[in-house]
């Protein structure tokens, strides 16, 4: 009995042992990679890489980018947002238990963890090869085009934080709304909506974080521009394009613009991760 107590207590020490050496490990590499982003990026930054643009070359700064990747990642979330909100609510209110609403789910995960590249080249299929056809030869590679595919990833996380948080919504609660006569859609609206405000706001936020670094769905749908662009009609460019194109480039100068790039996306990332912890603790303390 004693050898057999002796054997388990050293699997246990032995599994624990593999456990934290292999956090250990991953938060080492974490630690490595933010170290040298941060390293990198803080001496590569200065005034004109936020007032000059690309086309200046090794001269140039990445204003244009910055403004591309903010009008593209809006466009994402806007279209991801009440779409993601209103097919999660549906699922946990309208669809649960139901196969229908499991199958649902089921193809949510599905594209949840599709590769981005793949949306990507959706989204040309769909987009940028018809109204090229409009044009009569003219690729129309627009910042629009990059906003829906970036919509398409976020979407599937909106859809699965709004139904997980709606679910956590105490029953009582719409039994409570139900025996006073209030119709089902504008309990789900008014109230249950309301009830979960913060944990899908922080899915939308994490949605946003999500989209900011995604290079590949970009390549086929925004191509990139070295000028100036607003119109999300015209090519436009973004910071994780840049990075990918200035990373690739022999030239030192702009390796160190890739890295000061990599520092804006990782701290815009970092900054909307703190918002959604924020947002969540709020939540905690108003209903404690």
């Amino acid at each position: 009995m004693s050898s057999l107590y002796l054997r388990r207590r050293i699997t246990n020490w032995v599994a624990m042992g593999l456990s934290m050496l292999a956090t250990l490990v991953g938060l080492a590499f974490l630690a490595w990679i933010l170290w040298e982003t941060l390293r990198q990026g803080i001496a590569a930054l200065n005034f004109s890489l936020f007032t000059k643009i690309t086309a200046n070359g090794a001269d140039g700064g990445l204003a244009n980018a910055m403004v591309g990747s903010l009008v593209i990642n809006f466009i994402g979330i806007a279209v991801a947002t009440p779409i993601g909100v209103l097919a999660g609510a549906w699922l946990a209110e309208y669809a649960n238990r139901t196969k229908l609403g499991e199958s649902i789910r089921f193809l949510n995960d599905i594209l949840l963890s599709a590769p981005s590249i793949v949306i990507g080249l959706f989204v040309y299929t769909i987009v940028v090869l018809p109204t090229t056809a409009l044009t009569h030869g003219s690729t129309t590679f627009s910042g629009f085009a990059g906003g829906i595919a970036l919509a398409l990833i976020a979407l599937p996380v909106i859809v699965r934080t709004t139904d997980e948080m709606l679910r956590l919504v105490p029953s009582t609660l719409r039994e409570a709304a139900l025996s006073l006569g209030v119709p089902q859609w504008k309990l789900t609206v008014q109230i249950l909506i309301r009830a979960a405000r913060s944990g899908i706001i922080t899915g939308v936020l994490l949605a946003l974080a999500r989209i900011s670094g995604e290079t590949a769905p970009l390549l086929f749908t925004a191509f990139g521009n070295n000028y100036m662009a607003i119109n999300p009609i015209d090519k436009m460019s973004s910071l994780p394009q840049i990075i990918y194109q200035y990373a690739n480039d022999p030239g030192d100068a702009m390796h160190s613009m890739a890295w000061a790039g990599a520092f804006v996306v990782t701290m815009f990332v970092l900054l909307l991760s703190l918002a959604s912890r924020l947002v969540l603790s709020r939540n905690k303390v108003s209903h404690e």
